[in-house]
């Protein structure tokens, strides 16, 4: 076909046996293990990647981390890893799951030590590898401490030496999921754009691996104005897991749990290495430590307030307390930390310390370092002010919202947790890992290339299983690049009716229309501005809402590439918000103080919402379903008060 043009794009088509849909950790991972699986086995299969941007800054690693935070090393083991993701989760998570990647993730660790990852030691086994058995510092239970700046470089490097460079697409924004024409509960393909050229790309294949990320940016940030754009988690993360998957029928999973992050305020830079490393502590406006002031508040959330750290969203709630009743800011009173770390160290120890204080924000957070030394600030001298966040979505970090999928079958999960391949939706042949993955949280780096790695293999499997295969689409390709270039012909229409092209009646911008997903979001699903609190009437505003801006999303416009760009990422935003707002309103108790309060409910059940949250979506008619699952502990749970 001849080169397109921006209103009429060239249709490239492909059809491959696997296909990954992402280039972040998880991807990278699955990329790294299907290309070994499928060479030890012989099998002719074959396997492409695709990313919406480029895979060595591709993810939530791409500016690089100060830490690995899933390390279980010889201390602990799975089952310890397992108790403690749930409690952090209060109580409602997948054992199989966390327990699956508690067994795997030190393999991907030592993977990526073997590839050149710098990880500190312990004085006396710098010249040991961890898998010789050498000793990590550990900035706490979870977490050891690396030179990370390159960290996303070196993983993308090695999932690249395996792909090779011919079976990598990047800057294509894969848009939509294509069901089976003779099986709607089985995947056939995807469709989306290049970001660069005027071209569709129409990928056939028998299974594929979801793992786009998160949702960043449905919620009205904290920074706005000169700081538009600042946000703690990669604001590429659209939502497009969660949405792709509801749209092609894949069952969700706890889309109503959200992560607010306590960070420093302004430029979200993280606490991590300050709480735990430097072991720093917050305080209010009148240096009184607040989870010392009020712990008695944890009583009422047992046992995940009693555990030997609490749940996260109960240390936000604990500092709620103090910001409501008129005692903040709140600070971390970095000059205490340091001055009593120093008590014991030379001179030049303590410039080696204040030396790994800035370097663990220019590793990962370099808008932080920048906010320091903007605002005069020495963290050695002058305390910072920490700040909520505005809510999150991800299945990685310390949340579970995700798609519900098959698990491990040698851990005694109930029989209805592992339907088929591991790794696998209910959709047959579409897979995710990371971020993707529901009621399975704290993975983080290590643990999405884990949890890439396992479905890599469960992935190659079910294709030479299912070698005869010949998937067909649903719905023609013709209207399937019509339906993603529709904001291009509504620009293209309408363009010349007013004199100033952003203003016109016949269609609505990406930019403002994602205003008004945010502060719908922020008003009444429990956003900064409510401090975190809805209820069921603000919640049945916000149904209305979102009805009304899915409608109005139709008339988005694009009048280049990166419009379109905006625009698909808006659908999918739009879709993640309502998931996340149907299930909040569905589960009526507030599992998670801190993260947000249904205060018409504001309590936890563990009576009657101890269960999982689960819903699907029918893109036909537009409707949700929410329902009920039994939760099951599989690891024992009275050991979560263990020191």
């Amino acid at each position: 076909m001849a080169e397109g043009t921006f209103g009429s794009p060239e249709v490239v088509e492909e059809e491959v046996d696997i296909l990954l849909i992402g280039g972040g950790m998880a991807c990278c991972g699955a990329a790294y293990e299907a290309m070994h699986y499928i060479e030890a086995s012989g099998a002719d299969i074959s396997i492409k990647m695709v990313d919406k941007a480029a895979v060595d800054r591709s993810g939530a690693v791409a500016q690089g981390l100060s830490a690995i935070n899933t390390y279980i090393g010889g201390e602990q083991d799975p089952a310890d890893y397992a108790r403690m993701v749930s409690n952090d989760l209060m109580g409602i998570t997948r054992d199989d799951l966390a327990y699956d990647v508690g067994r795997h993730v030190d393999d991907s660790v030592y993977l990526f030590e073997e590839w050149g990852l710098p990880i500190w030691k312990q004085p006396g086994d710098e010249g040991k590898s961890l898998k010789e058995g050498g000793m990590p510092v550990r900035s706490g239970k979870w977490q050891i401490m690396i030179n990370g700046e390159s960290y996303k470089w070196i993983v993308a490097e090695a999932a690249k030496k395996a792909m090779g460079s011919e079976r990598i697409q990047e800057r294509v924004f894969i848009v939509k999921l294509i069901n089976d024409k003779n099986d709607p509960s089985r995947i056939a393909g995807a469709i989306g754009f290049s970001t660069r050229d005027h071209k569709v790309y129409v990928y056939k294949f028998k299974a594929c691996l979801l793992a786009a990320g998160g949702c960043v940016n449905i919620f009205r940030p904290r920074s706005v104005g000169e700081g538009t754009g600042r946000a703690w988690y990669p604001v590429w993360n659209s939502g497009s897991t969660y949405s792709m998957a509801a749209e092609a029928g894949a069952e969700l999973t706890m889309m109503e749990n959200r992560f607010v992050p306590a960070r420093f305020k302004d430029g979200y830079g993280p606490v991590g290495a300050w709480f735990l490393l430097f072991k720093a502590q917050a305080t209010n406006a009148f240096g009184e430590v607040y989870m010392q002031k009020n712990k008695e508040l944890l009583n009422d959330y047992p046992p995940y307030g009693q555990a030997a750290v609490p749940a996260s969203c109960l240390r936000n709630h604990l500092m709620m307390k103090e910001m409501k009743e008129g005692r903040g800011p709140i600070y971390m009173d970095t000059p205490t930390a340091l001055q009593k770390l120093a008590e014991t160290m030379t001179p030049k120890e303590i410039k080696h310390l204040e030396a790994e204080a800035w370097e663990d924000f220019l590793d990962m957070c370099i808008g932080q370092a920048g906010v320091w030394a903007g605002e005069n600030i020495e963290p050695e001298k002058t305390p910072s002010e920490l700040m909520p966040t505005e809510p999150y979505l991800l299945g990685s970090h310390s949340g579970c919202c995700g798609i519900w999928v098959s698990g491990p079958t040698d851990v005694g999960a109930p029989e209805s947790w592992s339907w088929g391949y591991r790794s696998m939706t209910t959709i047959k042949g579409l897979f995710t890992a990371g971020d993707g993955v529901g009621a399975s949280g704290h993975k983080f780096s290590s643990g999405s290339h884990a949890e890439g790695r396992i479905c890599a293999r469960s992935m190659v499997k079910y294709v030479m299983d299912n070698k005869d295969l010949a998937p067909e689409f649903d719905t023609p390709v013709s209207e399937l690049v019509e339906e993603i270039y529709t904001p291009v012909r509504t620009f293209l229409e309408h363009k010349d009716y007013s004199t100033a092209i952003d203003v016109n009646p016949n269609y609505i911008t990406p930019r403002m229309l994602q205003f008004r997903l945010q502060k719908i979001m922020d008003e009444y699903v429990a956003g900064v501005a409510t401090l975190y609190q809805t209820n069921e009437k603000m919640l049945e505003v916000a149904e209305h809402k979102l009805g009304m801006l899915k409608e109005d999303a139709k008339k988005m416009r694009a009048k280049d590439l990166h419009e379109l760009l905006r625009a698909w990422e808006n659908y999918h935003r739009i879709l993640t918000a309502e998931a996340h707002m149907k299930h909040i309103q569905f589960r009526e108790e507030s599992r998670y103080p801190g993260f947000y309060y249904r205060m018409d409910k504001n309590f936890v059940d563990e009576e009657n919402w101890k269960c999982f949250v689960n819903s699907t979506y029918d893109k036909k008619t537009q409707e949700w379903k929410c329902f009920k699952v039994e939760h099951v502990d599989i690891v024992d749970k009275t050991q979560l008060m263990k020191k």
